[in-house]
């Protein structure tokens, strides 16, 4: 079912919606080439996903009625957030595609020693990520689109606070992150970063900072990933070990 957001204001008496929206107007009516009768699931910024029926279609609104409405479920009991050196092109977008879908609420680009992309390059691609992310929020029917923040440093990034923050490096030795995870369980509503870095890896310098930060370093296994599968490996084998 096509999943689109809607404001509290486009809701009147829990009963009709009107999409008034140009780009969710265009989308319906025009790519999708949406009818009366067909259905709709929207969803509006307090989380509240809305089940509809398309009744109406004119030159610049669609009306829906609301056949049942409840709290989306589609998010984690935590607040999972990404810290990742940029990549080229088509893999950085598969990047903060499949971030979105495995929940992130948020992915800071940092610029590392190894990184292959500048910071003015990366910083002209941040709206770019951030579109792709809420494109990806709408496939899969999030409840709320992630941030994609400005390009940072690892030092800026390492200065908020968490709750965790694992650090994964392709030939670690101290632990793998299941063996992190089973004397360090995530808890609900904790806030996790996750940092990962370039192809190349993070430098020895950085590897120092987070040695000296008591940050844990933690391996995926024995196997070397790009840094694409990394991310989806790391992300997915968090929600996974989770135990609330």
């Amino acid at each position: 079912m096509p999943h689109f957001f809607i404001g509290v204001k486009d809701i009147t008496d829990n009963k009709f919606v009107k999409i008034r929206d140009y780009e969710n107007y265009r989308h319906i009516a025009r790519a999708l080439r949406a009818r009366v009768g067909e259905k709709l699931l929207l969803i509006d910024e307090n989380q509240i996903q809305y089940e509809t029926t398309i009744t109406l279609i004119t030159n610049d609104e669609i009306v829906c009625e609301i056949n049942k409405f409840y709290p989306s479920k589609r998010d984690l009991d935590f607040d999972l957030y990404l810290a990742q050196s940029p990549l080229r092109s088509d893999a950085q977008l598969t990047i903060v595609e499949k971030a979105t879908e495995l929940g992130v609420r948020g992915i800071f680009p940092v610029i590392t020693d190894n990184c292959a992309v500048k910071t003015d390059i990366a910083s002209k691609k941040v709206e770019k990520w951030q579109k792709v992310m809420y494109e990806a929020s709408k496939q899969c029917e999030r409840a709320k689109v992630p941030t994609c923040h400005s390009v940072t440093t690892l030092d800026e990034v390492l200065k908020q606070h968490y709750d965790k923050v694992i650090v994964f490096g392709e030939r670690s030795t101290e632990q793998s992150l299941k063996q992190y995870l089973e004397t360090n369980n995530i808890k609900k509503n904790e806030k996790i970063l996750v940092v990962i870095g370039p192809e190349g890896g993070f430098s020895e310098n950085e590897f120092e900072k987070f040695r000296k930060l008591n940050l844990p370093i933690v391996s995926l296994g024995d196997l070397i990933l790009k840094a694409e599968t990394a991310v989806i490996v790391s992300l997915g084998d968090i929600i996974y070990e989770y135990k609330g």
